[in-house]
Order: C-alpha cells, then structure tokens, then sequence
C-alpha cells in the first residue's frame, strides 16, 4: 500500500458542490471520489496515447486496389443487413 498525501486544489464553486453531491451520492469520501476520477483519467490517457501509437504505425497502410474492392463489399454488405434488420 502506498503513502497518502494530502493536497489542496482550487476549484469553482459549483464544481465542488457537484462533487460533494456525487459523493454523497456514492457514500464515499471526496478525497475517495477525486482519487477515482484520476485514476480513470489517467487511464484513459494511457489508452489514447497507445491508440495514436498504433495510428501512426499504421498510417501509412493503404489498401491495395484488391484490399480496398472487399472492403467495399463488406460495407455494402453491412448496409444491406442493417436495412433488412428489424429494430
């Protein structure tokens, strides 16, 4: 387990009433609530930076006229199930 640290922020107003509201809502403490958020941020961060990572490695792919003729087919295919499916 890791050492807790105690910090101050500056917040608006209304922010720290949404927060209070939440996490009352959530019976846990705000500090509790901020460390969640964070982590879920941080997380997300990590992923968008790993999905722009596997953008860039594969940006220069561009299909080949074949690649690019069945990707049309699967789309037109697709469209097609959509339109038949019912809701």
């Amino acid at each position: 387990m890791s050492t807790s640290i105690k910090t101050a922020i500056s917040i608006q107003q209304d922010l720290f009433d949404t927060i209070n509201q939440l996490a009352q809502e959530l019976h846990i403490s705000r500090s509790k609530l901020f460390v969640m958020a964070m982590e879920d941020f941080i997380e997300k961060n990590k992923n968008r930076k790993l999905l722009a990572q596997i953008n860039a490695a594969h940006g220069n792919d561009t299909p080949d006229a074949e690649e690019a003729q069945v990707q049309q087919q699967m789309k037109q295919k697709q469209l097609k199930n959509l339109e038949t499916e019912a809701w």
